[in-house]
Parts: C-alpha cells; structure tokens; sequence
C-alpha cells in the first residue's frame, strides 16, 4: 500500500471519528431540549448538527478515494455502505428541519406567553373601568352589561396558541428522536461492514 493510499484511509478513518461523532450526539441530545425547553441550547445543537452534517461529507468522499484506490469500489459491501450513508445524509437534512422548526415554535410559544401577561388590562384601566366610575354603581355593572362569553370581538384564550406551539414542539421531538435513532443504526451498520470486510 502506497503512502497516497494510506493517507485516504487515514483521512476517512478522521472524517468518520471527528464528524459523526459530534453529529450524533447533537441529533440524539436534541429531543430532551424540546422537551426541557431550552431554546438557547436547541440553537447550539442545530449548528453543530448542521457544521458536521457538512463536514461527514468528507467520510464519503475519502472512502470512495480509499476504495477505489485499493481497487474495493467494486464490491457490493462497499456498494450498500455507500448507499445507506447517502440515507443517512437525507436523514441528517430531515432532522436539521425539524430542529428549526421545533425552535421556531418554542419561541413563538415562549413570546405568546410572555405577551399574554403585559397585555391584560388591569382593574381600573383603559379596558375595565373602576367600579363606581360614571356614575355606575358596582351592582349595577355586575347586572348584566359585562359582554357575553364567545361575542365577536371578544380576545381568544392566551393560552391557546402558546399550547399549539409546545404540541407542534412535542411532535417534532418525535420525529428527531425516531430519525436521529435510525440514522445511529446506519452509522453502527457501516461500521459492522467495514471491519468485517477489511
């Protein structure tokens, strides 16, 4: 074996311990973040996924030099190899969606909150009169000219779109913990192949 040949294999072996790695660990950490909330965190883990997920194309392309310079690019281990971790790669894509989105919707979640809180008016202000104020007694205002409950114009629950967010969050969640987990199988599979055909 040639200096030029070992140096593929050498690279390949690199690429595959200090780009997978990293990538796995984000993709498998993510869904406790969902569900912890941590916004701050979810961005970190979405850009190592993503600067990884870049840099694992290197395992692909140094394996394809290596076998084709030990004259293996031929044989159908190496085929299957090939293929599963082109699935991978899209597995990768799928998952770094839905982070965004998951992050997406924590925030729009966590703003909704916090705006539902400011935004109520208090006894007294510009939305809910003093009781006794015009001229009108307390008992008076309780008799009947509070609007009905579910008139137009009436503002919905605070809380709804902040639900929808966190149930949209979950679902992602499940998603990434699903693909994150399928994309591990591939990874421990292509290593399983390549120590049994080296």
């Amino acid at each position: 074996m040639s200096f030029t040949d070992r140096l593929m294999v050498y690279l390949h072996v690199a690429f595959a311990i200090f780009a997978i790695g990293p990538v796995t660990i984000a993709t498998m950490s993510s869904p406790r973040y969902i569900r912890t909330r941590n916004v701050v965190v979810l961005r970190y883990l979405l850009r190592i996924t993503r600067i990884f997920g870049a840099v694992s194309l290197g395992v692909l392309i140094f394996g394809i030099a290596a076998g084709q310079a030990l004259n293996k690019l031929g044989k159908a281990w190496l085929t299957v190899s090939m293929t599963l971790f082109v699935v991978a790669l899209v597995l990768l894509i799928l998952i770094m969606r839905d982070q965004r989105r998951a992050i997406a919707a924590l925030e729009t979640a966590a703003s909704g909150g916090a705006a539902a809180g400011p935004g109520t008016p208090a006894p007294g202000g510009p939305g809910h009169p003093a009781p006794g104020a015009a001229g009108q007694a307390p008992s008076a205002q309780a008799a009947g000219t509070a609007p009905a409950a579910g008139t137009a114009g009436e503002p919905q629950p605070a809380g709804a779109g902040a639900t929808a967010d966190l149930h949209a969050a979950s679902v992602e969640r499940g998603r990434i913990a699903s693909m994150s987990g399928v994309v591990s199988l591939i990874w421990l599979a292509i290593l399983v192949l390549m120590i049994w055909n080296s």
